[in-house]
């Protein structure tokens, strides 16, 4: 028996015809996203958005970069940023860039952020996953005389203006230095056991320096004084404190001192004295407690030391 033939000729126009349809579909495909992009650059939606760090966990601040275009152009408008309900200050870092400073927390829990980024002719959505982290548990004992101290209604009023200052002008340049040259003794982060209960909803907001009583305490970074408190003047839980507007929503406070050195209104170099190392208000020996805020939140400042957020 002979073997059958087998043509593959009268197959060839259908799969010219499969092709051709193919080549259609993929042309319409690649002007359907040229499409698209060219839409979303003429609607203005925020481009050239760029997060650090690259890896942010729980107490870090998030630094969103960006800039925006209408028509093809670059526009000094600035975009809206948000997260969730929230809305944060957005500042001009010169001609279209811009820049939100978005804190988190060790009370809040891991996963995505939901940044939501828009202006009046568009909007775009990222998720940012912020990694979970461990912080250690402390057991503070207060001196008797010490015990159940209450904050007066004075110094919660000039303490909480201090954390929600948001002023335009940016002060800092590149890395924060130590405030002071003693060890760290209590790290960002921190819940705690006072007396032996356990602080609800408490983590503690910022650094310890277990430096001598009377060693300097510099500022950090550059910046206006815009608080100064005193333990004999009401400032009961703080102690003799020292507020630092670095600009931008970035603020400084350090408490506990013995000495104050600086006058509200005096503008600093990083570096500059502002004081000395003590134990007044509610303290159980000699140190500096260095909190960093950014638009009224307390964030780890070891990523401020560590990186230089230009």
């Amino acid at each position: 028996m002979k073997a059958a033939k087998i043509s593959h000729l009268p197959l060839l126009p259908q799969l010219f015809r499969s092709l051709s349809g193919w080549r259609s579909g993929l042309l319409s495909a690649c002007t359907l996203a040229i499409v698209l992009w060219s839409a979303l650059q003429a609607n203005g939606v925020p481009i050239g958005t760029k997060f650090t760090p690259t890896n942010p966990r729980l107490g870090e601040t998030l630094v969103l970069d960006l800039s925006t275009t209408k028509g093809g152009t670059t526009t000094a408008t600035p975009p809206t940023v948000k997260v969730g309900s929230k809305t944060y200050p957005v500042f001009s870092l010169g001609g279209e860039r811009f820049r939100a400073l978005i804190p988190t927390t060790p009370l809040e829990k891991p996963g995505n952020r939901e940044v939501t980024i828009s202006n009046n002719t568009g909007t775009t959505t990222l998720n940012i996953p912020v990694a979970d982290r461990k912080f250690p548990i402390q057991r503070i004992n207060f001196a008797p005389g010490k015990v159940g101290i209450q904050a007066t209604a004075l110094e919660l009023k000039q303490v909480a203006a201090l954390k929600a200052t948001v002023s335009p002008m940016k002060l800092w340049d590149g890395k924060f230095i130590a405030p002071n040259q003693g060890r760290t003794s209590s790290p960002y982060g921190v819940k705690r056991y006072y007396n032996g209960k356990f602080a609800t909803n408490y983590y503690h907001r910022g650094l310890d320096y277990a430096g001598g009583y009377g060693s300097a305490v510099v500022a950090p970074a550059a910046g206006k004084v815009v608080l100064v408190g005193y333990e004999k003047k009401g400032f009961r839980v703080h102690g003799n404190v020292v507020g630092v507007d670095h600009g931008q929503g970035l603020v400084s406070i350090f408490i506990h001192l013995s000495k104050i050195t600086v006058e509200e209104g005096q503008m600093l170099a990083a570096g500059d004295r502002i004081g000395a190392i003590g134990s007044t208000g509610s303290s159980t020996g000699p140190h500096l407690h260095w909190g960093l805020y950014v638009n009224g939140v307390a964030v780890d400042p070891v990523q401020w030391r560590s990186t230089a957020i230009e």
